[in-house]
């Protein structure tokens, strides 16, 4: 399946989701793409502006295990992201 648009909200009729990768970098986690993970699930995305962080985040039976891996720099995150 594909599906054409802002990523911000994932793609909630397909979840859960197992693993999500994000290649644009919001200024925080959406919340909508840590909702779709199955549990284990694994999101990958960086995260802050200019000089963002790489974050690992896994959906736990407790909640959310988030780990900062390394410094990165990837584009911004565009639309829904900027008016949240």
């Amino acid at each position: 399946d594909l599906k054409v648009g802002d990523g911000y909200g994932g793609w909630k009729e397909k979840a859960p989701f197992d693993a999500i990768l994000v290649t644009a970098a919001p200024d925080h986690v959406p919340a909508p793409l840590k909702e779709q993970l199955a549990m284990g699930g694994r999101l990958v995305i960086p995260v802050g502006e200019g000089i963002q962080q790489l974050m690992v985040i896994t959906r736990t039976e407790k909640g959310y295990r988030e780990e900062t891996v390394l410094p990165v720099r990837f584009v911004p995150m565009t639309g829904e992201a900027e008016r949240r």
